[in-house]
Protein backbone atom coordinates (compact mmCIF):
# COMPACT_ATOMS: atom_id res chain seq x y z
CA UNK A 1 0.00 0.00 0.00
CA UNK A 2 2.70 2.30 0.56
CA UNK A 3 3.83 2.15 -2.89
CA UNK A 4 0.90 2.34 -4.40
CA UNK A 5 0.31 5.60 -2.52
CA UNK A 6 3.78 7.33 -2.86
CA UNK A 7 3.35 8.04 -6.72
CA UNK A 8 0.10 9.48 -6.71
CA UNK A 9 1.16 11.90 -3.49
CA UNK A 10 3.99 12.91 -5.75
CA UNK A 11 2.01 13.08 -9.23
CA UNK A 12 -0.04 15.88 -7.15
CA UNK A 13 3.09 17.95 -6.04
CA UNK A 14 4.50 17.66 -9.93
CA UNK A 15 1.23 19.15 -11.08
CA UNK A 16 1.37 22.03 -8.86
CA UNK A 17 4.28 22.58 -9.26
CA UNK A 18 3.74 22.68 -12.98
CA UNK A 19 1.25 25.35 -12.52
CA UNK A 20 3.17 27.81 -10.11
CA UNK A 21 6.18 28.23 -11.89
CA UNK A 22 7.04 30.99 -14.27
CA UNK A 23 8.15 31.10 -17.50
CA UNK A 24 11.57 31.37 -16.26
CA UNK A 25 11.48 28.37 -14.30
CA UNK A 26 11.41 29.80 -11.00
CA UNK A 27 8.49 29.44 -8.64
CA UNK A 28 6.14 32.50 -9.40
CA UNK A 29 3.39 31.62 -6.05
CA UNK A 30 1.78 34.45 -4.82
CA UNK A 31 2.03 35.55 -1.07
CA UNK A 32 -0.54 33.88 1.18
CA UNK A 33 -2.79 37.12 2.54
CA UNK A 34 -5.39 37.97 4.75
CA UNK A 35 -8.39 38.39 2.27
CA UNK A 36 -10.81 39.10 4.60
CA UNK A 37 -13.42 38.24 6.94
CA UNK A 38 -16.46 36.24 6.68
CA UNK A 39 -19.95 36.76 9.32
CA UNK A 40 -23.49 35.99 9.29
CA UNK A 41 -25.77 38.74 9.59
CA UNK A 42 -25.67 39.44 13.30
CA UNK A 43 -21.72 40.01 12.55
CA UNK A 44 -20.81 36.61 14.22
CA UNK A 45 -17.81 34.82 12.87
CA UNK A 46 -18.42 31.92 10.84
CA UNK A 47 -15.65 29.01 10.62
CA UNK A 48 -14.92 26.88 7.51
CA UNK A 49 -16.85 28.60 5.11
CA UNK A 50 -15.60 27.16 1.70
CA UNK A 51 -14.78 29.79 -0.67
CA UNK A 52 -13.44 29.82 -4.07
CA UNK A 53 -12.01 32.98 -5.92
CA UNK A 54 -11.80 32.85 -9.61
CA UNK A 55 -9.97 35.04 -11.97
CA UNK A 56 -8.63 34.92 -15.80
CA UNK A 57 -9.44 31.10 -15.69
CA UNK A 58 -7.93 30.49 -12.47
CA UNK A 59 -9.38 28.82 -9.60
CA UNK A 60 -8.25 28.89 -6.05
CA UNK A 61 -9.69 27.40 -2.54
CA UNK A 62 -9.93 28.66 0.57
CA UNK A 63 -11.68 28.08 3.98
CA UNK A 64 -12.73 30.40 6.36
CA UNK A 65 -10.68 30.11 9.81
CA UNK A 66 -12.19 29.89 13.47
CA UNK A 67 -12.07 33.93 13.83
CA UNK A 68 -13.87 34.15 10.25
CA UNK A 69 -10.61 34.51 8.45
CA UNK A 70 -10.02 33.98 5.44
CA UNK A 71 -6.21 33.36 3.67
CA UNK A 72 -5.38 32.24 0.52
CA UNK A 73 -2.30 32.88 -2.07
CA UNK A 74 -4.09 35.49 -4.51
CA UNK A 75 -2.30 38.63 -6.21
CA UNK A 76 -4.49 42.22 -5.59
CA UNK A 77 -6.86 43.16 -8.11
CA UNK A 78 -10.61 41.78 -9.05
CA UNK A 79 -12.09 38.45 -8.23
CA UNK A 80 -15.02 36.60 -8.41
CA UNK A 81 -15.89 34.88 -5.11
CA UNK A 82 -17.95 32.20 -4.60
CA UNK A 83 -19.32 30.91 -0.45
CA UNK A 84 -21.13 27.96 0.70
CA UNK A 85 -21.70 26.97 3.67
CA UNK A 86 -24.40 24.70 5.69
CA UNK A 87 -27.49 26.60 7.10
CA UNK A 88 -26.72 29.51 4.77
CA UNK A 89 -27.59 30.74 1.65
CA UNK A 90 -25.01 30.62 -1.11
CA UNK A 91 -23.76 33.70 -2.67
CA UNK A 92 -21.17 34.68 -5.11
CA UNK A 93 -19.12 38.39 -4.90
CA UNK A 94 -17.19 40.56 -7.04
CA UNK A 95 -14.31 41.66 -4.53
CA UNK A 96 -11.07 44.03 -5.09
CA UNK A 97 -8.31 41.77 -3.02
CA UNK A 98 -6.38 44.32 -0.97
CA UNK A 99 -4.03 42.94 1.88
CA UNK A 100 -4.23 46.53 3.23
CA UNK A 101 -8.15 46.29 3.09
CA UNK A 102 -9.75 42.99 4.09
CA UNK A 103 -12.68 42.45 2.59
CA UNK A 104 -16.02 41.86 5.02
CA UNK A 105 -17.59 38.73 3.32
CA UNK A 106 -21.70 38.26 5.27
CA UNK A 107 -23.82 35.68 4.77
CA UNK A 108 -27.55 35.01 5.80
CA UNK A 109 -28.69 32.22 7.47
CA UNK A 110 -31.44 30.05 6.45
CA UNK A 111 -34.34 31.71 8.58
CA UNK A 112 -37.62 33.07 8.28
CA UNK A 113 -37.26 37.42 7.94
CA UNK A 114 -39.08 40.18 6.46
CA UNK A 115 -39.79 43.84 6.02
CA UNK A 116 -42.03 45.82 4.27
CA UNK A 117 -40.59 48.51 1.70
CA UNK A 118 -40.88 51.75 2.58
CA UNK A 119 -42.28 50.54 6.31
CA UNK A 120 -44.71 53.80 6.48
CA UNK A 121 -47.02 54.22 3.68
CA UNK A 122 -50.45 56.31 3.29
CA UNK A 123 -53.67 54.80 2.71
CA UNK A 124 -53.65 54.32 -1.16
CA UNK A 125 -49.79 53.69 -1.65
CA UNK A 126 -48.01 50.83 -2.15
CA UNK A 127 -44.55 48.95 -0.81
CA UNK A 128 -43.06 45.89 -1.30
CA UNK A 129 -42.82 43.08 0.78
CA UNK A 130 -39.63 41.47 1.22
CA UNK A 131 -39.20 38.09 2.60
CA UNK A 132 -36.49 35.86 3.14
CA UNK A 133 -37.19 32.31 3.60
CA UNK A 134 -35.50 28.88 2.68
CA UNK A 135 -38.77 26.95 1.49
CA UNK A 136 -42.31 28.07 0.12
CA UNK A 137 -44.07 30.48 2.27
CA UNK A 138 -47.48 32.25 2.84
CA UNK A 139 -47.91 35.95 3.76
CA UNK A 140 -51.10 37.11 4.85
CA UNK A 141 -52.01 40.96 5.49
CA UNK A 142 -53.59 41.57 9.50
CA UNK A 143 -54.34 44.56 10.91
CA UNK A 144 -53.73 44.99 14.62
CA UNK A 145 -56.37 46.86 17.07
CA UNK A 146 -58.12 45.72 19.72
CA UNK A 147 -58.26 42.39 18.15
CA UNK A 148 -56.25 41.23 15.38
CA UNK A 149 -58.17 41.16 12.16
CA UNK A 150 -57.07 39.17 8.84
CA UNK A 151 -57.12 41.84 6.36
CA UNK A 152 -56.49 39.64 3.00
CA UNK A 153 -54.65 36.92 2.22
CA UNK A 154 -51.78 37.65 -0.06
CA UNK A 155 -50.82 33.97 -1.51
CA UNK A 156 -48.12 31.27 -1.54
CA UNK A 157 -44.86 32.44 -2.90
CA UNK A 158 -42.35 29.00 -3.63
CA UNK A 159 -39.04 28.78 -5.28
CA UNK A 160 -39.23 28.73 -9.09
CA UNK A 161 -35.71 27.82 -9.43
CA UNK A 162 -33.93 26.11 -6.19
CA UNK A 163 -33.78 28.04 -3.40
CA UNK A 164 -35.02 31.36 -4.69
CA UNK A 165 -37.01 32.47 -2.42
CA UNK A 166 -33.52 33.07 -0.29
CA UNK A 167 -32.53 36.81 0.14
CA UNK A 168 -29.04 37.99 -0.53
CA UNK A 169 -27.31 40.67 1.86
CA UNK A 170 -24.68 43.10 0.52
CA UNK A 171 -21.24 42.49 1.83
CA UNK A 172 -19.59 44.58 4.30
CA UNK A 173 -21.61 47.00 6.84
CA UNK A 174 -24.99 46.65 5.34
CA UNK A 175 -26.35 48.89 8.86
CA UNK A 176 -25.18 52.16 6.84
CA UNK A 177 -26.63 51.61 3.25
CA UNK A 178 -29.38 48.69 4.34
CA UNK A 179 -30.01 45.19 2.86
CA UNK A 180 -31.75 46.04 0.01
CA UNK A 181 -33.39 43.24 -0.63
CA UNK A 182 -35.40 41.93 -3.93
CA UNK A 183 -33.20 44.47 -5.97
CA UNK A 184 -31.78 41.18 -7.02
CA UNK A 185 -33.87 38.58 -8.93
CA UNK A 186 -36.80 40.69 -8.73
CA UNK A 187 -36.20 43.90 -10.31
CA UNK A 188 -35.74 42.85 -14.03
CA UNK A 189 -39.06 41.22 -14.58
CA UNK A 190 -42.70 43.19 -13.71
CA UNK A 191 -44.51 39.31 -13.04
CA UNK A 192 -41.89 39.08 -10.14
CA UNK A 193 -42.65 42.62 -8.28
CA UNK A 194 -43.71 41.86 -4.85
CA UNK A 195 -46.10 44.49 -3.10
CA UNK A 196 -49.21 45.87 -1.51
CA UNK A 197 -51.21 48.55 -1.50
CA UNK A 198 -51.96 49.76 1.78
CA UNK A 199 -55.84 49.91 3.02
CA UNK A 200 -57.83 52.78 3.76
CA UNK A 201 -58.04 52.71 6.99
CA UNK A 202 -54.96 54.29 9.38
CA UNK A 203 -53.58 51.88 11.98
CA UNK A 204 -50.46 49.67 12.75
CA UNK A 205 -50.60 46.20 9.95
CA UNK A 206 -48.68 43.03 10.33
CA UNK A 207 -47.54 41.16 7.62
CA UNK A 208 -47.82 37.10 8.86
CA UNK A 209 -45.40 35.18 7.10
CA UNK A 210 -45.45 31.47 7.34
CA UNK A 211 -44.13 27.99 5.75
CA UNK A 212 -45.19 24.62 5.08
CA UNK A 213 -42.59 23.44 8.05
CA UNK A 214 -43.86 25.73 10.58
CA UNK A 215 -42.00 28.86 10.44
CA UNK A 216 -43.50 32.17 11.35
CA UNK A 217 -42.20 35.56 11.02
CA UNK A 218 -44.25 39.03 11.58
CA UNK A 219 -43.19 42.41 10.25
CA UNK A 220 -44.95 45.69 11.29
CA UNK A 221 -46.39 48.69 8.44
CA UNK A 222 -47.37 51.86 9.26
CA UNK A 223 -50.08 52.84 7.75
CA UNK A 224 -51.25 57.09 8.17
CA UNK A 225 -54.51 58.08 6.40
CA UNK A 226 -54.83 59.73 3.18
CA UNK A 227 -56.25 62.57 4.47
CA UNK A 228 -56.70 63.53 8.60
CA UNK A 229 -59.68 61.57 9.67
CA UNK A 230 -59.62 61.65 13.28
CA UNK A 231 -59.12 64.65 15.84
CA UNK A 232 -55.83 62.52 17.25
CA UNK A 233 -52.97 61.78 15.69
CA UNK A 234 -50.57 58.88 17.35
CA UNK A 235 -47.09 58.63 16.44
CA UNK A 236 -45.53 55.20 16.25
CA UNK A 237 -41.77 55.50 17.55
CA UNK A 238 -40.05 53.98 14.22
CA UNK A 239 -36.98 56.28 14.90
CA UNK A 240 -36.46 54.38 17.99
CA UNK A 241 -37.26 50.81 16.69
CA UNK A 242 -34.46 51.64 13.83
CA UNK A 243 -31.79 52.94 16.53
CA UNK A 244 -32.66 49.70 18.75
CA UNK A 245 -32.23 47.35 15.75
CA UNK A 246 -28.93 45.04 15.59
CA UNK A 247 -29.64 43.56 12.21
CA UNK A 248 -26.36 43.48 10.32
CA UNK A 249 -24.46 43.87 13.99
CA UNK A 250 -25.16 47.40 14.86
CA UNK A 251 -27.62 49.26 17.10
CA UNK A 252 -26.96 52.29 18.86
CA UNK A 253 -26.37 49.81 21.69
CA UNK A 254 -24.18 47.05 19.62
CA UNK A 255 -21.35 48.95 18.03
CA UNK A 256 -22.87 52.13 17.41
CA UNK A 257 -19.95 54.01 16.59
CA UNK A 258 -19.13 51.67 13.67
CA UNK A 259 -18.51 48.06 13.04
CA UNK A 260 -15.03 46.78 14.26
CA UNK A 261 -12.52 45.09 11.78
CA UNK A 262 -13.13 41.82 12.95
CA UNK A 263 -16.21 39.80 13.27
CA UNK A 264 -17.65 38.57 16.95
CA UNK A 265 -16.46 35.00 18.25
CA UNK A 266 -17.66 35.21 21.74
CA UNK A 267 -19.47 38.77 23.08
CA UNK A 268 -18.05 38.52 26.86
CA UNK A 269 -14.75 38.63 25.21
CA UNK A 270 -14.66 40.83 22.41
CA UNK A 271 -17.22 43.92 23.21
CA UNK A 272 -16.01 46.81 25.07
CA UNK A 273 -19.57 47.11 26.81
CA UNK A 274 -18.29 43.60 28.81
CA UNK A 275 -14.54 44.11 28.99
CA UNK A 276 -13.92 47.66 29.32
CA UNK A 277 -14.79 48.51 32.98
CA UNK A 278 -14.82 52.32 32.25
CA UNK A 279 -17.03 51.48 29.50
CA UNK A 280 -19.81 53.94 28.50
CA UNK A 281 -22.33 53.87 25.65
CA UNK A 282 -21.60 56.88 23.95
CA UNK A 283 -17.34 58.16 23.93
CA UNK A 284 -17.41 60.01 20.87
CA UNK A 285 -18.78 62.89 18.70
CA UNK A 286 -19.34 61.20 15.44
CA UNK A 287 -21.47 58.07 14.72
CA UNK A 288 -22.44 56.29 11.61
CA UNK A 289 -25.34 56.30 10.27
CA UNK A 290 -28.24 53.57 10.78
CA UNK A 291 -30.64 52.44 7.75
CA UNK A 292 -34.31 51.72 8.06
CA UNK A 293 -33.86 49.38 5.58
CA UNK A 294 -33.53 46.61 7.85
CA UNK A 295 -35.66 43.74 9.25
CA UNK A 296 -36.98 43.93 12.28
CA UNK A 297 -36.43 40.82 14.67
CA UNK A 298 -37.09 43.22 17.53
CA UNK A 299 -40.79 44.03 16.47
CA UNK A 300 -42.17 40.38 15.94
CA UNK A 301 -45.19 39.46 17.34
CA UNK A 302 -46.28 35.92 17.93
CA UNK A 303 -48.89 34.40 15.98
CA UNK A 304 -51.34 33.44 18.61
CA UNK A 305 -50.70 36.49 20.79
CA UNK A 306 -53.10 38.10 21.78
CA UNK A 307 -53.31 41.72 23.08
CA UNK A 308 -54.15 41.01 26.96
CA UNK A 309 -51.16 38.43 26.62
CA UNK A 310 -48.04 39.32 28.33
CA UNK A 311 -45.21 40.87 26.55
CA UNK A 312 -42.28 38.72 27.07
CA UNK A 313 -38.57 39.23 26.33
CA UNK A 314 -36.20 42.14 26.45
CA UNK A 315 -37.13 44.08 23.77
CA UNK A 316 -40.58 43.27 22.65
CA UNK A 317 -41.94 45.61 25.45
CA UNK A 318 -40.83 48.98 24.50
CA UNK A 319 -40.78 48.37 20.58
CA UNK A 320 -44.01 48.03 18.38
CA UNK A 321 -45.38 44.88 20.71
CA UNK A 322 -46.02 47.24 23.34
CA UNK A 323 -47.15 50.23 21.30
CA UNK A 324 -49.88 48.18 19.89
CA UNK A 325 -51.26 47.54 23.35
CA UNK A 326 -52.44 51.49 23.35
CA UNK A 327 -53.79 51.15 19.88
CA UNK A 328 -56.06 48.27 20.33
CA UNK A 329 -56.80 50.31 23.53
CA UNK A 330 -58.33 53.37 21.84
CA UNK A 331 -60.07 50.91 19.43
CA UNK A 332 -61.28 49.48 22.84
CA UNK A 333 -62.64 52.95 24.08
CA UNK A 334 -63.82 54.13 20.93
CA UNK A 335 -61.72 56.72 20.92
CA UNK A 336 -60.99 57.83 17.17
CA UNK A 337 -57.22 58.38 15.66
CA UNK A 338 -55.14 58.70 13.00
CA UNK A 339 -51.58 56.96 13.19
CA UNK A 340 -48.52 57.77 11.76
CA UNK A 341 -44.74 57.03 11.78
CA UNK A 342 -42.16 59.31 13.35
CA UNK A 343 -40.50 59.33 10.22
CA UNK A 344 -43.49 61.22 8.64
CA UNK A 345 -43.71 63.79 10.97
CA UNK A 346 -40.31 64.69 10.21
CA UNK A 347 -40.48 64.41 6.72
CA UNK A 348 -44.38 66.77 6.99
CA UNK A 349 -46.56 64.02 5.84
CA UNK A 350 -48.24 64.66 9.46
CA UNK A 351 -49.65 68.29 10.10
CA UNK A 352 -49.74 69.09 13.53
CA UNK A 353 -52.63 72.21 12.64
CA UNK A 354 -54.76 69.40 11.50
CA UNK A 355 -55.65 67.85 15.08
CA UNK A 356 -56.63 69.06 18.30
CA UNK A 357 -54.19 66.23 20.43
CA UNK A 358 -51.01 64.43 19.37
CA UNK A 359 -49.60 61.08 21.30
CA UNK A 360 -46.34 60.31 21.62
CA UNK A 361 -45.98 56.91 23.59
CA UNK A 362 -44.06 54.22 25.20
CA UNK A 363 -40.30 55.07 24.25
CA UNK A 364 -39.69 57.67 21.83
CA UNK A 365 -36.57 58.33 22.59
CA UNK A 366 -35.18 59.36 19.05
CA UNK A 367 -36.38 62.71 17.70
CA UNK A 368 -34.85 64.91 14.83
CA UNK A 369 -34.46 68.54 15.52
CA UNK A 370 -37.30 69.90 13.14
CA UNK A 371 -39.72 67.50 14.61
CA UNK A 372 -38.92 68.86 18.26
CA UNK A 373 -38.86 72.46 17.02
CA UNK A 374 -42.43 71.81 15.08
CA UNK A 375 -44.14 69.99 17.91
CA UNK A 376 -43.48 72.80 20.93
CA UNK A 377 -44.06 75.85 18.45
CA UNK A 378 -47.40 74.15 18.13
CA UNK A 379 -47.78 73.55 21.20
CA UNK A 380 -46.34 76.62 23.02
CA UNK A 381 -47.70 79.03 20.22
CA UNK A 382 -50.80 77.59 18.57
CA UNK A 383 -52.29 76.10 21.23
CA UNK A 384 -51.58 72.62 20.41
CA UNK A 385 -52.67 69.56 23.08
CA UNK A 386 -49.85 66.38 23.90
CA UNK A 387 -50.20 63.44 25.75
CA UNK A 388 -46.89 61.94 26.28
CA UNK A 389 -47.56 58.50 27.55
CA UNK A 390 -43.73 57.16 27.40
CA UNK A 391 -40.45 57.38 29.36
CA UNK A 392 -37.34 58.22 28.31
CA UNK A 393 -38.77 60.64 24.97
CA UNK A 394 -37.29 63.19 22.97
CA UNK A 395 -34.23 62.85 24.41
CA UNK A 396 -31.37 62.10 21.84
CA UNK A 397 -31.41 64.49 18.47
CA UNK A 398 -31.04 62.26 15.25
CA UNK A 399 -30.14 63.56 11.46
CA UNK A 400 -31.60 62.42 8.67
CA UNK A 401 -28.69 62.17 6.24
CA UNK A 402 -31.73 60.63 3.51
CA UNK A 403 -35.05 59.99 4.14
CA UNK A 404 -34.41 56.83 5.03
CA UNK A 405 -31.08 57.08 7.06
CA UNK A 406 -29.88 58.64 10.27
CA UNK A 407 -26.83 59.55 12.66
CA UNK A 408 -27.63 59.33 15.81
CA UNK A 409 -26.38 62.43 17.37
CA UNK A 410 -25.17 60.54 21.22
CA UNK A 411 -22.08 63.07 22.25
CA UNK A 412 -19.57 61.91 24.15
CA UNK A 413 -21.29 61.15 27.59
CA UNK A 414 -18.37 61.58 29.75
CA UNK A 415 -17.90 65.64 28.60
CA UNK A 416 -21.96 65.86 28.65
CA UNK A 417 -21.04 64.90 32.72
CA UNK A 418 -18.63 67.11 33.11
CA UNK A 419 -21.06 70.22 31.34
CA UNK A 420 -24.03 68.43 33.49
CA UNK A 421 -26.46 68.48 31.26
CA UNK A 422 -29.75 66.74 31.73
CA UNK A 423 -29.58 64.43 27.86
CA UNK A 424 -28.21 64.51 24.77
CA UNK A 425 -31.31 66.75 23.36
CA UNK A 426 -30.10 68.95 26.44
CA UNK A 427 -26.45 68.84 25.13
CA UNK A 428 -27.32 69.54 21.54
CA UNK A 429 -30.96 71.61 21.77
CA UNK A 430 -32.29 72.22 24.93
CA UNK A 431 -33.52 69.79 27.55
CA UNK A 432 -36.57 67.70 26.54
CA UNK A 433 -38.50 68.88 29.87
CA UNK A 434 -38.83 72.51 28.73
CA UNK A 435 -41.44 70.85 26.30
CA UNK A 436 -42.77 67.54 27.85
CA UNK A 437 -42.40 68.96 31.87
CA UNK A 438 -39.82 65.53 32.79
CA UNK A 439 -36.64 64.27 31.33
CA UNK A 440 -35.53 61.18 31.96
CA UNK A 441 -32.80 60.34 35.20
CA UNK A 442 -31.52 56.40 36.06
CA UNK A 443 -33.33 56.34 38.91
CA UNK A 444 -35.64 53.62 39.04
CA UNK A 445 -34.38 52.03 35.91
CA UNK A 446 -35.34 49.01 34.85
CA UNK A 447 -38.03 48.78 37.85
CA UNK A 448 -41.77 48.65 37.85
CA UNK A 449 -44.00 49.90 40.07
CA UNK A 450 -47.77 51.76 40.59
CA UNK A 451 -48.59 55.44 40.65
CA UNK A 452 -49.43 57.41 44.08
CA UNK A 453 -51.90 60.06 44.23
CA UNK A 454 -50.28 63.25 45.01
CA UNK A 455 -53.33 65.46 43.65
CA UNK A 456 -56.81 63.75 44.43
CA UNK A 457 -58.80 66.44 43.47
CA UNK A 458 -57.56 67.35 39.97
CA UNK A 459 -59.43 66.47 37.17
CA UNK A 460 -57.48 63.68 35.83
CA UNK A 461 -58.55 61.05 38.80
CA UNK A 462 -62.65 61.95 38.45
CA UNK A 463 -64.58 59.70 39.17
CA UNK A 464 -62.24 57.09 40.00
CA UNK A 465 -62.64 57.46 43.77
CA UNK A 466 -58.95 57.46 44.40
CA UNK A 467 -57.84 59.35 47.77
CA UNK A 468 -54.45 60.81 48.50
CA UNK A 469 -51.81 58.38 48.87
CA UNK A 470 -53.62 55.99 47.05
CA UNK A 471 -51.57 53.62 44.58
CA UNK A 472 -53.06 53.02 40.98
CA UNK A 473 -51.29 51.54 37.84
CA UNK A 474 -50.58 48.39 39.70
CA UNK A 475 -51.67 45.58 36.78
CA UNK A 476 -49.29 45.53 33.92
CA UNK A 477 -48.15 43.15 30.72
CA UNK A 478 -45.14 44.74 30.57
CA UNK A 479 -42.68 41.19 31.67
CA UNK A 480 -38.97 43.00 31.12
CA UNK A 481 -40.42 44.99 34.22
CA UNK A 482 -43.19 43.97 35.93
CA UNK A 483 -44.90 45.65 38.48
CA UNK A 484 -46.65 48.54 37.45
CA UNK A 485 -47.19 51.29 35.13
CA UNK A 486 -44.53 53.85 36.52
CA UNK A 487 -41.40 51.75 35.00
CA UNK A 488 -38.29 50.06 33.01
CA UNK A 489 -37.34 54.12 32.51
CA UNK A 490 -38.64 56.93 33.70
CA UNK A 491 -39.16 60.69 33.77
CA UNK A 492 -39.20 63.50 36.21
CA UNK A 493 -39.25 67.08 37.11
CA UNK A 494 -36.41 68.77 36.14
CA UNK A 495 -34.76 72.47 36.75
CA UNK A 496 -35.85 72.87 32.66
CA UNK A 497 -39.49 72.05 33.22
CA UNK A 498 -41.79 75.01 32.97
CA UNK A 499 -42.36 76.66 36.51
CA UNK A 500 -45.80 76.08 36.01
CA UNK A 501 -46.16 72.41 36.26
CA UNK A 502 -48.80 70.71 38.28
CA UNK A 503 -47.66 67.45 39.72
CA UNK A 504 -50.67 65.30 40.35
CA UNK A 505 -48.99 61.59 40.62
CA UNK A 506 -45.48 59.98 41.55
CA UNK A 507 -44.26 56.11 41.23
CA UNK A 508 -43.30 54.45 43.64
CA UNK A 509 -40.66 52.79 42.12
CA UNK A 510 -36.84 52.50 44.29
CA UNK A 511 -34.44 54.79 44.84
CA UNK A 512 -36.89 57.57 44.63
CA UNK A 513 -37.35 57.17 40.88
CA UNK A 514 -40.99 56.92 39.91
CA UNK A 515 -42.01 58.56 37.43
CA UNK A 516 -43.63 62.16 37.29
CA UNK A 517 -47.06 62.42 36.24
CA UNK A 518 -47.66 65.78 35.32
CA UNK A 519 -49.90 68.56 33.43
CA UNK A 520 -49.45 72.28 32.43
CA UNK A 521 -50.52 74.89 29.90
CA UNK A 522 -48.79 77.32 27.79
CA UNK A 523 -49.58 80.67 27.29
CA UNK A 524 -51.27 79.88 23.52
CA UNK A 525 -53.72 77.84 25.42
CA UNK A 526 -51.66 74.67 25.07
CA UNK A 527 -51.52 71.93 27.28
CA UNK A 528 -48.85 68.65 27.89
CA UNK A 529 -50.05 65.78 30.28
CA UNK A 530 -46.89 63.62 30.56
CA UNK A 531 -47.23 59.82 32.65
CA UNK A 532 -43.42 59.98 32.17
CA UNK A 533 -43.00 55.91 32.13
CA UNK A 534 -42.57 53.18 29.20
CA UNK A 535 -44.35 50.77 30.92
CA UNK A 536 -47.60 53.00 30.85
CA UNK A 537 -49.21 51.64 27.85
CA UNK A 538 -48.48 48.34 28.72
CA UNK A 539 -50.70 48.24 31.61
CA UNK A 540 -53.79 49.93 29.62
CA UNK A 541 -55.23 46.81 28.34
CA UNK A 542 -55.89 45.27 31.76
CA UNK A 543 -55.66 48.01 34.81
CA UNK A 544 -59.08 49.64 34.84
CA UNK A 545 -57.93 51.93 36.84
CA UNK A 546 -55.22 53.63 34.61
CA UNK A 547 -57.47 52.35 31.80
CA UNK A 548 -60.60 55.41 33.39
CA UNK A 549 -57.90 58.00 34.13
CA UNK A 550 -55.81 58.04 30.61
CA UNK A 551 -59.50 58.53 29.29
CA UNK A 552 -60.57 61.20 31.51
CA UNK A 553 -57.16 62.92 30.28
CA UNK A 554 -57.92 62.56 26.40
CA UNK A 555 -61.22 64.29 26.84
CA UNK A 556 -59.99 67.20 28.98
CA UNK A 557 -57.32 67.45 26.35
CA UNK A 558 -59.61 67.30 23.38
CA UNK A 559 -61.80 69.81 24.76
Amino acid sequence: MMTLARPRYVGVITVIAMVTMSAEGRAADPETILVGHVSDERYVALADVALEFERDGRSVAARSRATGAVYAALEPGTWRVTLQHPGFGSKRSLVDVDPKHPHQFRLLGDTLLGYAWPKWVRAGESAEFRVHSPEMYQLELWRYGWKKELVRSIGWFDEHGPRATMQITPDGDYTRGGVQWNKIGYGNNPVHRQSQLAPERSGLYYFHARTKSGRFFSFPWIVAPRKPQARIAVLAANINWNCYNSFGGRSNYINCVELPSTPIVNSRQDLNRYTDAEYVFYDREDYAPLSFDRPEPFNLVDEHEQITDKIEGRQACHLAPAEWRLYGWLEREAIDYDLYAETQFHDGTLRLDDYRLLIVHTHPEYWSREMYAKLKQWVFERGGRLLYLGGNGLNCEVEFTSPTSIIVRNGDKRKQRERNVESRMHDRLESEANLLGVVYTDAGAMTGAPYRVIDPDHWAFAGTGLKKGERFGLKSLHMRCPGGASGHETDKISPSSPKNVVLIAKGTNVDDGGADMLTFETPSGGRVFSAGSITYVSCLPVDDGLSRITKNIIEKLLE
